[in-house]
């Protein structure tokens, strides 16, 4: 307890957080509620600096991120302990079995967990500034494109109700060249009757620039055929495709930003040619790995650790002479979602990977279940890589496996005599 100067549970909400404090000094509590305001937020702050002056005060609340953890940030005396929100629902459950909840009633169980299980909490070391930034990047660069594919799939299927050609024309809905089509030509009425150099310069424009592609398009285009001619279902079908070709262009546009914001970012991060070198990580997966594991190797001691706060680790569960294994429910998802995906496409690039691959799914086990061992293999590889600062070496990590006996590679053939 003589390690901090007080002990702070915040339950927060988007208006205002109820505060526990436990001055350890004199050992009272103190309740009190903090307006989610940045001015509000700075007071109490100072308050707490000028009360307990040159001494540290742990703070223990429900999230890792947010608008509340990043305001708190910028105060250096404060530790912060987030703990997982199930974490305080089982803890409240412990001493109210009804589940009756109360704001006041959870920070003071946020105080009681820092002053009993402080051991078992880990405080939360941010990495530096341009990590975190690129953390955050890749989750909403994720984000953007989960909004092409949907925003694509929409487009398919309106599409397909009047305006099918366009799916036969060109082998990809979501690129700037359907966008600007659609937008200048929304129905293959509005198309008809167009010269073909306008056609062939916007194609140019674009360019596709193909001869054999170009032609091929524009005899397709003037032999087309409407699908319906039901004006109710052709003029409601352009202002939505219209929309959505809007959509998918202002996407497209912000996917290419945050490459290139991200391309900065990891160019200049010192361990980016570390992640960089495992098979198939390419830009995308090497960021992704990069903020995923972070600059600050004193946070993991194992790759265990590593493991199970990403999720790909099972959940190991026993009961008397009953054991068994699941899936983990709670964890970071787009942090486990990383690995997972990262594995898949090693798939494609690594030997051993579409060895150890295959060897799964000849075990029965389905794809999304082989590319999570696969992933579990992959963080133990990225953690030992991190941790001793040394690029991955396929040819290297082969051997390795070959003098092991391992099945993932075929043996050396015996020298002939």
């Amino acid at each position: 307890m003589e390690d901090f100067a007080a002990y702070v549970g915040l339950d927060w909400a988007d208006q205002k957080h109820d505060v526990c404090l436990f001055d350890t000094a004199g050992g009272s509590r103190e309740l009190s509620v903090l307006k989610q305001t940045p001015e509000a937020i700075d007071e109490w702050a100072a308050a707490l600096r000028g009360r307990f002056p040159g001494r540290r005060v742990a703070v223990c609340l429900e999230q890792s991120r947010g608008p509340l953890i990043y305001a708190l940030l910028k105060y250096d005396f404060l530790t912060l302990y987030p703990v997982n929100p199930k974490t305080l629902a089982r803890f409240r459950e412990a001493f109210s079995p009804s589940r009756a909840k109360d704001d006041p009633t959870d920070a003071e169980y946020l105080v009681e967990l820092l002053l009993h299980h402080r051991a078992r909490l880990r405080a939360w070391l941010p990495d530096d500034e341009k990590t975190r930034e690129l953390r955050l990047l890749v989750e909403h660069r994720r984000r953007l494109v989960s909004d092409q594919t949907r925003t694509s799939n929409r487009l398919t299927s309106l599409l397909k109700g009047y305006f099918p050609q366009v799916l036969e024309w060109f082998p990809e809905v979501g690129t700037a060249l359907v966008c600007d089509f659609l937008l200048r030509w929304p129905s293959l009425g509005a198309l008809k009757g167009v010269r073909r150099s306008t056609l062939e310069g916007f194609f140019r424009r674009h360019n596709s620039r193909r001869r054999d592609l170009l032609d091929g398009r524009l005899e397709a285009i003037k032999r087309a055929t409407p699908l319906t001619t039901d004006a109710a279902v052709i003029n409601s079908s352009v202002l939505l495709a219209r929309s959505l070709a809007s959509q998918m262009k202002a996407t497209l546009a912000a996917v290419r930003e945050f490459d290139r914001r991200i391309d900065e970012l990891c160019r200049a991060h010192e361990d980016f040619e570390l992640f960089a070198s495992f098979p198939g990580a390419g830009p995308v997966y090497a960021s992704r790995l990069l903020s995923a594991v972070g600059a600050r190797r004193e946070r993991w001691q194992t790759a265990e650790e590593l493991l199970r706060l990403s999720g790909v680790a099972p959940v190991v569960e026993c009961s008397g002479q009953s054991r068994w294994v699941r899936w983990r429910y709670f964890c970071p998802k787009f942090l486990r979602q990383s690995f997972v995906e990262y594995a898949g496409e090693s798939v494609r690039h690594s030997q051993w990977a579409r060895a150890y691959y295959d060897e799964q799914r000849a075990k029965g086990k389905g794809h999304q279940a082989a590319v999570r061992a696969l992933a579990y293999k992959w963080v133990r590889i990225i953690f030992r890589c991190w941790q001793t600062r040394t690029p991955y070496d396929e040819t290297r990590y082969l051997e390795c496996l070959r003098r092991k006996g391992s099945k993932l590679v075929p043996a050396e053939a015996p020298a002939s005599a």
